[in-house]
């Protein structure tokens, strides 16, 4: 794992943001192969969306569209334990996703003016579930959870067919689906997939989407940037990152672990660490050595904390590493210090953020009752993670009665006719004409 040695320098936000490891990723790359992808599927629906399965992921579904009684018999089949642990994710999701619903307000501006502030729910939403090196029954938990919150009434979630399952969704994704009520859902994958919930699939009687939400590979996030202006999109998720901000207090070893549990994801998953300390430095470089060579998937942890995108960087003191942080604008932020909620003080971007040794990013991932749908590759320092926000859209509700337009007639005519807009000051007068 490289180290990033920024003791004794002094660097301006923009130079720290070059400075910071990334992983070289490039989404325009893709989408040529993507916007072929998604016009095959709008000139030949089902066809198209089977042939790109048979491509992609190794097989042809026997249907699309996942049948009622297939969910119902993957709930049954589910592993009582990981029922236990989705209902209880379901339910700290629902409590906390609870307090992000604005309430209904209502401004007095004048006697007879006032602006109604509110908050609608998206009509339909689609949820992209991905399936490929890691099955995500959580992602169905942290996507629908605050949906329902929001108050959306139509919901499709689109997942890769499963060689292993005869082209099937994935039986713990369906069965996620079916303990929230999800009735609609759809063996498809990758651009295709987005382009379905886009545009729509008469075929499969699946109606197209205002909004999409669910990360996924490049091709994926290719794919969202392409239709967004058509539908809404949460963001173009890219690889998962940690950065952990630690001092000599951290313990070495659970630093380690939380660096190799989001490394375990995918070869471009970033780690990162910034500490005030070399001692932990180089006991954390040791405990990495020992973990990625014993866990799971070993190959993947280590070309993950191997890559550009995963550094040890060295600051002189907590000022620094939360400057360091903030322009590196983690998805997960970790704060292992003396005094956590000092560093918390100094910190503008992150996803989400975890305080002490006893909340690691891994509880995030689904027992927490934050959401894990979060900004990737510095997105944080302007975007926020999946919330019931996400699917509420506000609206100002204008109502004046005949006195309070008559109060401000004569200042809108004045700005109509400093606009040139005089027809704009005509409509509110022509309300007095006798």
């Amino acid at each position: 794992m490289q180290t990033l040695d920024l003791r004794d320098t002094q660097h301006s936000r923009a130079e720290l943001s070059r400075l910071a490891p990334r992983a070289h990723i490039d989404v325009s790359t893709a989408s040529v192969a993507a916007a072929e992808l998604i016009a095959d599927v709008r000139a030949r629906g089902v066809d198209a969306l089977l042939d790109q399965a048979q491509r992609f992921d190794g097989v042809r579904p026997a249907q699309i569209r996942v049948h009622s009684a297939e969910i119902a018999d993957a709930i049954s089949h589910l592993d009582p334990v990981v029922r236990g642990a989705l209902e209880e994710a379901i339910d700290r999701v629902s409590k906390a996703t609870q307090a992000q619903v604005p309430e209904r307000t209502v401004t007095q501006l004048a006697t007879g003016a006032e602006i109604i502030q509110r908050w609608q729910p998206i009509t339909r939403v689609g949820f992209y579930v991905p399936g490929g090196k890691a099955v995500y029954p959580s992602s169905v938990v942290m996507s629908v959870v605050p949906a329902h919150v929001a108050g959306v009434g139509s919901v499709a979630i689109a997942s890769p067919p499963q060689k292993d399952f005869g082209g099937a969704v994935h039986p713990t994704i369906l069965g996620a689906a079916g303990l929230l009520g999800v009735e609609e859902v759809y063996a498809i994958g990758g651009a295709g997939a987005i382009g379905a919930l886009a545009y729509g699939v008469p075929e499969l009687t699946l109606d197209p989407v205002d909004l999409i939400t669910g990360p996924g590979n490049v091709y994926v996030a290719a794919a969202k940037r392409l239709v967004r202006g058509d539908v809404g999109i949460d963001s173009e998720a890219g690889p998962t990152e940690i950065l952990i901000i630690a001092d000599e207090t951290a313990d070495a070893r659970l630093v380690a672990a939380d660096l190799v549990s989001q490394a375990e994801h995918d070869e471009q998953a970033a780690a990162v660490l910034v500490t005030t300390s070399q001692p932990l430095a180089v006991a954390v470089a040791a405990e990495l050595d020992k973990l990625a060579a014993s866990t799971h998937s070993a190959a993947r942890v280590t070309a993950a904390l191997t890559g550009p995108q995963s550094a040890i960087v060295l600051v002189n003191d907590v000022v620094a590493a939360a400057a360091f942080s903030n322009a590196y604008g983690p998805e997960h932020l970790e704060i292992q210090t003396e005094e956590p909620g000092r560093v918390l003080d100094l910190i503008e971007s992150a996803g989400a953020i975890f305080l002490g040794a006893y909340s690691p990013v891994s509880l995030g991932d689904y027992l927490a009752g934050s959401n894990h749908v979060l900004p990737t590759g510095g997105q944080s320092r302007f975007a926020s993670g999946l919330g019931a926000y996400t699917f509420l859209r506000p609206q100002q509700v204008v109502r004046y009665d005949k006195s309070a337009l008559a109060a401000v007639e004569k200042q809108v005519v004045a700005l109509s006719h400093a606009e040139d807009l005089p027809a704009h000051g005509d409509a509110v007068e022509a309300r007095f004409r006798v």
